[in-house]
């Protein structure tokens, strides 16, 4: 009988999902899928790895919550999983604050730190934490594994992570945080068999989604973020406006009269390359665009990226290689293209050939600074995390 870890990754409208097969210390992908729509039209897809592909849609005003998900995501890998047994839940959260600083065994007073979090993360810690709660209810004897994407950030120095503040302030917890820390330790551990030279000197990886943002890594650690006490800091996204002068939010609640509901929509949901495109927030939808707007906000985000590196390079004192990752990173050759020809400065020299292939190196040989293509797997991070950490704690 195969030992099976579940690893969730749930937001406010979804919860996507992983099952690994344990091997020793290997984890196999066994199960990938994801219900979305929650609440308003709810959807199912599931692929197992022969690639045969499950679904399931229950149609608008059909009123499925996070625990209805995880019951029928639950069904469904009883239905699928015959001859496995269920070791572990991984979760990936959002904020561990400034206690945790690695993967944490989830127990109730585990749970409480975490609840008190809330107001740090308030869009995404509350959902990163319902399913913890729907499987401690129902199946209380499964272990349960928190991993942070802050917790890789923790290791910048701690004046990368200050804010010029009064301590009355910052001792509260307002710091710089850093955020997408998941998806840059995956990076960090498999760049030693990649690209060795990268590794063992300054890389700045660059997470390209939805949700964009930069990391300065020296030697497997993550030395400073474009995220900081938030994850609407610092780059465009998809939604989001990234770095936004604190004078502005004045203006909005002085002069526009806007509340902080309006606030936090405009800054979280009504910006980025929707705001300022006015056509999607998808990159493959603004770069098959003619609009002038969307063209305004690919230059938007391509110029920010080229800023930000700068100042990640100065944090560093230099840089040996750049790292594209997530689904803008993996898939938009254009936008490739332009973060590299843009880095000229740095010594970067594109291959086109290599770029348009999808590397995973996409430097020219006679490139100074090495760039690479290297897919996200959060996943299988927070799965080895979790697999550790039962282990660790095993009677």
């Amino acid at each position: 009988m195969a030992d099976i870890i579940l690893v969730l990754n749930a937001g406010s409208s979804s919860i996507k999902f992983r099952a690994f097969s344990v091997h020793g210390t290997t984890l196999d992908l066994v199960l990938r899928g994801q219900v979305d729509g929650l609440n308003t039209a709810p959807r199912f897809t599931a692929v197992d790895s022969a690639g045969q592909k499950t679904a399931k849609d229950w149609g608008a005003g059909f009123e499925l919550d996070h625990e209805g998900a995880i019951e029928h995501i639950a069904a469904f890998l009883r239905s699928h999983g015959e001859g496995h047994r269920l070791i572990a839940v991984g979760h990936r959260i959002v904020h561990g604050g400034q206690t945790y600083s690695g993967p944490v065994r989830v127990t109730p007073g585990v749970l409480d730190e975490l609840e008190k979090l809330i107001p740090l993360a308030p869009l995404h810690q509350p959902h990163n934490l319902s399913p913890i709660r729907i499987i401690a209810r129902s199946r209380p004897e499964i272990p349960q594994v928190a991993c942070f994407d802050t917790a890789f950030h923790r290791s910048a120095p701690e004046v990368a992570q200050a804010y010029a503040l009064p301590p009355s302030i910052t001792d509260k917890g307002v710091r710089r945080y850093g955020f997408h820390g998941l998806s840059y330790e995956y990076i960090a551990s498999v760049l030693p068999q990649i690209a060795p030279a990268a590794a063992a000197g300054r890389t700045v990886v660059a997470h390209l989604g939805n949700g964009s943002s930069m990391c300065a890594i020296v030697g497997g650690k993550s030395v400073a973020s474009t995220m900081g006490f938030t994850a609407v800091d610092g780059l465009p996204m998809g939604t989001r406006c990234g770095n936004l002068d604190p004078g502005v939010i004045l203006y909005l609640m002085a002069e526009l009269k806007m509340d902080k509901q309006g606030i936090e929509d405009l800054i979280y949901r009504q910006s980025g390359l929707l705001g300022v495109s006015g056509v999607s927030s998808d990159m493959r939808v603004l770069l098959a665009s003619d609009e002038p707007r969307a063209r305004f906000a690919i230059d938007l985000y391509t110029y920010r990226i080229g800023r930000e590196l700068g100042s990640l390079v100065a944090a560093m004192q230099g840089i040996d290689a750049l790292v594209l990752t997530a689904g803008v990173g993996e898939n938009a050759v254009a936008i490739r293209e332009r973060i590299v020809r843009d880095a000229a400065w740095l010594g970067l020299e594109l291959d086109p050939a290599a770029n348009l292939s999808g590397g995973p190196c996409i430097s020219a040989a006679s490139s100074k600074v090495s760039a690479w293509v290297i897919p996200a797997n959060e996943e299988l991070m927070i799965g080895q995390h979790t697999l550790a950490a039962i282990e660790a704690t095993a009677p």
